[in-house]
């Protein structure tokens, strides 16, 4: 047995995804996902968690103005591991899972589209930022939950910065039963997953190994996982949420080889973005992982906070 297989059988010991995702980080194979994945808090958030066992996860480490990340599409707070260490002696780091993705909790009458990850991205700021502002880093999905969460925020958020924003423009697609279900099916496949993780990145054959892989499907095995992705998919997921543009301070890198966004995506982004849009050579869907050090200084740069 691998030990990337020996991470992901563990789920027949754990039935909650708190127990889960602690025994498997000790099997990740990238140590930065392991010091990652150390440094989760399990949030009671008022009006999600039942009771004081239905907690949230949000990694928080790092000193200094808030920054909230907010990770993309079927992924996982681990999405910023390269991005952490550039950045945590500049900020107080707090990256959540979306509400119905990674190692939440998902609760079976729950709402899985925007508005429920609003409302989960909402209780986390008034248990974790009571008093300052926030800046804000939402990478493809989450950049468009970024977009929504800053608008509804005008006083809380300060910055934004997109890294390759998905859900921007477009029309929500609605999944009807039981292609829903058919849909959670075909993502489970390891082939899927292994040909998802291998187009996001700029140069797979040299960038793609067992440890992205991994990650890329860790999270799978959480309790409800394909029910609240077929819930999702039957809300329409997430589309249309660049207009209006929100009022703070707004830059987006996307990358040159980015094989995920198509070329209408690109040409109604920059209709939309204009000259805030930066593009990266040598980088596909995920610049945080792709050029994690080049992301880092934007965003440094943008808040003015000198190396």
């Amino acid at each position: 047995m691998t030990s990337n297989n020996k991470a992901i059988n563990l789920k027949n010991q754990s039935s909650t995804a708190q127990e889960q995702l602690n025994n498997f980080k000790d099997h990740l194979l990238d140590p930065q996902a392991r010091e990652l994945a150390n440094q989760v808090q399990w949030q009671y958030l008022k009006g999600l968690s039942k009771d004081k066992t239905d907690l949230y996860p949000v990694a928080i480490l790092g000193e200094g103005p808030p920054l909230l990340l907010l990770h993309g599409f079927d992924s996982s707070f681990l999405e910023f591991r390269r991005l952490v260490p550039l950045l945590i002696n500049h900020h107080k780091l707090l990256i959540p899972d979306l509400f119905g993705f990674g190692f939440c909790p998902r609760p079976k009458d729950a709402i899985y589209g925007l508005e429920g990850l609003i409302f989960h991205l909402n209780k986390i700021l008034d248990v974790l930022i009571q008093e300052s502002s926030v800046g804000l880093i939402g990478a493809s999905m989450g950049g468009a939950i970024a977009m929504e969460l800053a608008r509804s925020n005008p006083d809380k958020i300060n910055r934004l910065l997109l890294l390759a924003p998905a859900g921007l423009t477009g029309s929500k697609l609605y999944i009807p039963r039981p292609l829903d279900r058919l849909g959670v099916c075909f993502l489970r496949q390891s082939f899927v997953r292994k040909g998802l993780c291998r187009q996001a990145f700029a140069d797979p054959n040299h960038n793609v190994g067992a440890p992205e892989e991994q990650i890329a499907s860790l999270h799978l095995n959480s309790p409800g996982w394909g029910r609240s992705l077929a819930a999702f998919a039957r809300s329409g997921g997430i589309a249309n949420c660049g207009n209006p543009l929100p009022k703070q301070p707004l830059h987006v890198l996307w990358g040159a080889k980015d094989k995920i966004l198509n070329e209408t995506q690109k040409k109604e982004s920059i209709t939309l973005l204009g000259d805030r849009i930066e593009e990266l050579e040598e980088c596909g869907h995920l610049p945080h992982l792709d050029l994690p050090k080049i992301v880092a200084e934007k965003w440094l740069k943008s808040c003015q906070i000198n190396e």
